[in-house]
């Protein structure tokens, strides 16, 4: 009932919000994506998007497929995997950014152990600028991390977001004072965009808290020290979004896979990599 290509473009749409993006991400012309997700739509019966010229968001029913999607794919690509008898190997070494401590990739990299014992995965949590200089350096084989900001299209898109104030419930932020900020050191890219934006509008602005440790910063906002930027989607329990300050814009997350890796290396970063694709949607979800 439900076409395999269609439903991996439906995920890619629904991981983007874009569907420019998931084209992008697909290899495919903009009116293929929007004919297969026409077509699903037939065959549910069912919207599965809200979109205008200005946004793309899901439906209810749209949201109730992302999980029967998802469990579809991974059974075709479980059989393609049998069949083919493909299996990569090697020591990967794979970096991922502190916003995904507490979110469901652990479940994810669960599932790739399971899929492909063979390969030795090394996990690295850093902060995202950290990352793509190791990247850069060669120290890592595959990335997930934030993309540097705007003009930067480098690697596989895996979602996108924005980005918005969080801090204690009841937090008020004076405006006739300096914004108090909870934020990780450089080179932190969302550190570097609430400062960006704070100057950009003339605030005034202090740092009440600097930790490397997402876990940190949320016990310091969580403690009323002050707000600090953060992805929409993944909220932490315990916090708020804050009004009254500047416009945050977009994030996007992506897959970057070094250019040193070849061989079975290279088969693993892209095993891992169709893994984290395949589950964007999930992964921005907290755990």
């Amino acid at each position: 009932m439900y076409d395999p290509v269609q439903l991996r473009t439906f995920l890619t749409v629904a991981q983007t919000l874009s569907f420019t993006q998931a084209a992008g991400r697909l290899g495919v012309r903009q009116s293929t994506v929007s004919q297969h997700v026409r077509r699903l739509e037939e065959a549910t019966g069912r919207a599965l998007f809200v979109r205008d010229t200005h946004s793309v968001e899901l439906t209810e029913d749209g949201e109730a497929l992302l999980g029967f999607a998802r469990t579809i794919l991974r059974a075709h690509e479980r059989a393609a995997a049998f069949f083919t008898g493909a299996r990569p190997r090697g020591r990967l070494r794979f970096g991922a950014s502190e916003d995904f401590v507490l979110t469901r990739l652990p479940e994810v990299l669960e599932s790739f152990r399971h899929r492909h014992p063979e390969v030795d995965l090394e996990l690295s949590v850093e902060l995202s600028g950290t990352l793509h200089e190791r990247l850069d350096a060669g120290r890592l084989d595959l990335v997930l991390a934030k993309r540097r900001g705007p003009g930067d299209e480098r690697g596989r898109l895996v979602w996108r977001d924005r980005m918005v104030w969080i801090g204690a419930e009841g937090l008020r932020v004076d405006p006739e004072r300096p914004v108090p900020l909870i934020v990780f050191p450089p080179p932190g890219i969302t550190r570097a965009r609430a400062l960006q934006v704070l100057e950009g509008e003339g605030r005034a602005w202090r740092v009440a808290c600097t930790s490397g440790s997402l876990s940190g910063l949320i016990a310091a906002a969580r403690a009323g020290l002050g707000v600090m930027a953060h992805t929409r989607g993944l909220i932490p329990p315990g916090l708020v979004r804050v009004a009254g300050l500047p416009d945050l814009g977009a994030v996007e997350f992506a897959l970057l896979q070094g250019r040193s890796a070849t061989g079975e290396v290279a088969a693993a970063a892209e095993a891992l990599a169709a893994e984290i694709l395949s589950a964007g949607d999930h992964l921005s979800r907290p755990a």
